[in-house]
């Protein structure tokens, strides 16, 4: 009797992969040593371009209790200022690296908000969670992240982002799908502590309702009635929000409708080709730049407008045609549509392209991104290896480009050399010159901004200050003559007689310096230089006089201060 064949037994289905929470204590642990190597370069760097002008810098922040410090705009992100001073004062090293914990912390969000989509969109397993990581490393690693982590004054993009990602990881991860009051509220202080932090994450409800709208069974609006306790606050927090923002873009120099120059419509011409230019910056992170002074399109044709607003148009209808197909792909470029909207559509910022405007919405994007990666047929180990080598190549490349963020002569030099007729980096390069000793070489930056653009007052009078500290007297002295006929301020005219003084011209020095005490009498600095006049003829009583009122116009002048403590002591020895 022929023996019958027994068919194997089936492979038994393989366990289930659940979550746990040393899983994410050990994530956040590798996040944190691996943005730590990452960002080493920038951790001990300098105050760089505008952290110099932030509250912190200025000398009296130190004396402040915390509400005067925090109150004002943007409360929560002066209280993390106010931390770090407490801490390091002007050492900005604990500013830096408040920075990177930040970053980690909105990379964790990042890694639960993705987690949850893709299993929306039918992911489940290892093969999530191993895309969910990727995500949010990437997130981590990108070199566009390198301007909102390594610059101080970026923080109040990584700091509202952090509360921003908070309080969409918690709507997304709520226990039913009908939002509960305490969920809700958690939600809405969430983004009050977002909105207070910085204006643009005010667009947190519509991306709130897109989700509702897009994930719900049948593109419905039924999860958008079905969360009334979440969205009726949030209409009412929205209309404070609106009227907030109004106030603060009202009173902006450099955003809002009041920029003659820059009217709305010829911002949005303009936006719709720095969109794509975003995009291709996300795949292809090179030619990176501090100051990019992206050219304005004045009209729709103007420099391509019109066809990058016709590939927006084209990947929007694409995105709407598509979405049962490729949810993930369509509802992350809507995402990021909607999240790029308050600094890329219509409301004017003088800085028409800038890096950490990506920040908010590179989750869209990632997203985006990820919709190939999930439908790649491949195991989990080679997915896990693609995903590895990416990431250490951006990793590489964040590592580099913090090495520029690490040194103000750095950041100017590579800036400039992207963009040798863009004069702004030319002038800041030739202040980390300055500020280095390098005179000659900031002497040098100056007259090529000068042949760039007309001298400013600002220009002429460190132009000055370079050649005097090479010693050329007369050249310096025809800058400040030059800068007095654009603006007649004390300033100009104290250093004119601090200049002759120094050539041992008592006269013309003291002429100039009472020219600077007739148009402002409370100019310390003045005070100062006229004092030095005395010293150098030997009337200390006088000069000692003159640092006096120096310090008590500005307390905070320690050149005063010092030449007083002098002046006193050659008072004392001749007594």
């Amino acid at each position: 009797m022929k023996a019958s064949k027994r068919k194997p037994p089936p492979k038994p289905a393989p366990a289930a992969f659940t979550l746990k929470a040393w899983h994410v204590l050990a994530g956040v642990f590798a996040a944190l040593a691996v943005a730590l190597a990452a960002y080493q370069p920038a951790l001990n760097g300098p105050f760089l371009f505008d952290d110099q002008y932030l509250p912190f810098y200025s000398p009296d922040f130190a004396e402040k209790p915390v509400i005067p410090a925090i109150t004002g705009v943007r409360p929560l992100l002066m209280f993390s200022f106010w931390l770090n001073h407490r801490v390091s004062g002007l050492n900005p090293g604990s500013y830096h690296l408040f920075n990177v914990l930040f970053h980690v912390v909105t990379s964790l969000l990042v890694f639960f908000i993705v987690r949850r989509i893709l299993g929306w969109a039918g992911e489940v397993g290892p093969r999530r969670e191993a895309l969910s990581a990727a995500a949010a490393a990437l997130f981590l690693l990108h070199p566009l992240q390198t301007e909102s982590v390594a610059y101080v004054a970026s923080r109040s993009e990584a700091l509202s982002v952090l509360f921003f990602h908070a309080a969409f990881a918690l709507f997304l991860h709520r226990r039913a799908a009908s939002i509960s009051w305490p969920t809700a509220a958690g939600v809405i202080l969430l983004y009050a502590a977002a909105a207070s932090t910085k204006e643009h994450t005010v667009i947190l409800p519509a991306l709130l309702i897109l989700t509702d709208y897009f994930w719900n069974p049948g593109f419905t609006f039924a999860g958008i009635r079905r969360n009334w306790r979440l969205y009726a606050p949030l209409v009412v927090a929205g209309l404070i929000a609106l009227r907030f923002i109004r106030r603060v873009l009202g009173v902006a120099q450099t955003a809002g409708f009041r920029m003659e120059d820059l009217p709305w419509h010829q911002y949005f011409f303009t936006q719709c080709r720095v969109l794509w230019e975003y995009v291709r910056l996300f795949l292809v992170p090179l030619g990176q730049n501090a100051d990019y002074q992206y050219p304005v399109s004045r009209t729709i044709f103007d420099r391509g407008a019109i066809f990058g607003l016709i590939a927006l148009l084209g990947a929007v209808a694409c995105a709407l045609y598509y979405r049962r197909r490729f949810p993930l792909a369509s509802y992350g470029f809507l995402a990021a549509l909607v999240l790029f909207a308050p600094t890329s559509s219509v409301i004017p910022i003088r800085d028409t392209l800038v890096e950490r405007r990506l920040y908010l919405p590179m989750i869209g994007l990632l997203l985006v991104a990820l919709e190939p990666l999930r439908r790649w047929k491949t195991s989990v180990p080679r997915l896990a290896a693609v995903c590895a080598a990416v990431l250490l190549a951006a990793a590489v490349l964040t590592h580099r480009r913090n090495a520029v963020w690490g040194s103000e002569v750095a950041l100017w030099e590579d800036t400039a050399a992207k963009a040798p007729h863009n004069a702004r980096a030319q002038f800041q390069l030739g202040m980390a010159y300055y500020a280095e000793g390098r005179c000659s070489d900031a002497a040098e930056r100056y007259a090529a901004v000068a042949r760039l653009d007309e001298p400013s007052y600002r220009l002429l009078l460190d132009w000055a200050l370079a050649e005097d500290c090479i010693g050329n007297a007369e050249a310096a002295l025809e800058k400040l003559h030059r800068a007095a006929k654009l603006d007649r301020t004390a300033h100009v005219y104290s250093l004119i007689g601090m200049i002759h003084g120094k050539a041992g011209r008592s006269a013309e020095s003291l002429e100039a310096i009472e020219t600077a005490l007739r148009i402002n009498p409370d100019y310390d600095m003045a005070y100062v230089y006229r004092g030095n006049l005395r010293a150098t003829a030997g009337d200390w009583a006088a000069a000692a006089e003159d640092y006096r009122r120096a310090v008590r116009f500005n307390p905070h002048n320690q050149l005063a201060r010092q030449a007083l403590l002098r002046a006193e002591a050659n008072l004392g020895q001749r007594q």
